[in-house]
């Protein structure tokens, strides 16, 4: 009985930021050069956190780290995969989730939100206007404070829902083979762009399916406890990433042919029939005079 060979964790090939808009990743690393702090490894100080580019796609989202020598990642900081089987309210909410993150604003000990700083600034200007046109501070005072508060934890209230429907790996063993995965399913993403056929569709709806059940997977357990699941599940990305592209190839039958460019018709050949054989013409008779 052989074992298993274990999943490789190198990086996936084909599978860069922004492949596809190489612009969109150099103007959010300018800016995040520009204006935050890039993480630069072991000289950073303790609980320095890495500045990310969130790449969205139709099946989910994935974190690239900003390297501060100015460097394509190999790596992936995190992924996440949303169900296929979402419903339409739950998509509405996969996308609220996928947004960018807000930054955080130092108030003394406290760090809030910049739309809760900007709410509680409204909130408290409305509660005095409203105290000098004679409104009670019994109705003033409850709105002026729940509003903040509601935009404070509500965001985190909507985020927990809609995290039902997707699964979200951070950087390790589990978020490289994912990205594997990832990059296997971009080609099926890629031909289905390119074509309608119904098979190319299938096989992305397939592609999909495992990468959600992989990551669900991946959530609940270590990856050397369930790799010859793992092997089974990256040969299966592989048979439908090759056989999407045979699909793809067009063969010898429906390339155009040069007799009136009509498709699927063979030019006529240079052959000629040989002719049938005629028998000889009878000979004429003369004509006799009268």
């Amino acid at each position: 009985m052989t074992t298993p060979t274990p999943p490789a964790t190198g990086p996936a090939p084909g599978l860069r930021p922004f492949r596809q808009q190489p612009w969109r990743w150099e103007r959010a690393q300018a800016r995040a050069l520009r204006s935050g702090h890039v993480c630069c490894g072991a000289g950073c100080a303790q609980g320095c956190e890495p500045v990310l580019i969130r790449e969205r796609t139709g099946w989910g989202w994935m974190d690239w780290t900003v390297l501060a020598d100015g460097s394509l990642p190999q790596h992936l900081d995190r992924i996440a995969v949303f169900s296929p089987l979402a419903t339409r309210a739950q998509r509405l909410g996969l996308r609220w989730l996928a947004r960018r993150r807000a930054h955080r604003i130092r108030l003394g000990p406290l760090a809030v939100r910049p739309g809760t700083a900007a709410v509680t600034a409204l909130a408290l200007t409305a509660a005095t206007l409203a105290g000098l046109h004679g409104i009670p501070f019994t109705i003033i005072l409850p709105a002026a404070a729940l509003a903040p508060l509601l935009v404070e934890h509500l965001p985190d209230v909507l985020d927990a829902r809609a995290g039902e429907s997707v699964r979200i790996l951070d950087a390790g063993p589990a978020c490289r083979y994912l990205h594997r995965l990832a990059a296997l399913h971009t080609t099926l993403t890629d031909a289905a762009a390119r074509s309608d056929q119904h098979r190319v569709r299938r096989a992305l709806q397939i592609g999909h399916h495992q990468l959600f059940d992989t990551a669900d997977l991946l959530q609940r357990r270590d990856t050397r406890s369930v790799t010859g699941v793992l092997v089974t599940r990256e040969r299966l990305m592989r048979q439908l990433a090759a056989q999407t592209a045979e699909i793809l190839t067009p063969t010898a039958d429906d390339e155009p042919s040069a007799c009136h460019g009509r498709p699927g018709r063979q030019p006529p050949s240079r052959t000629r029939p040989a002719p049938h054989h005629q028998p000889p013409p009878s000979p004429q008779r003369p004509l006799h005079r009268r």
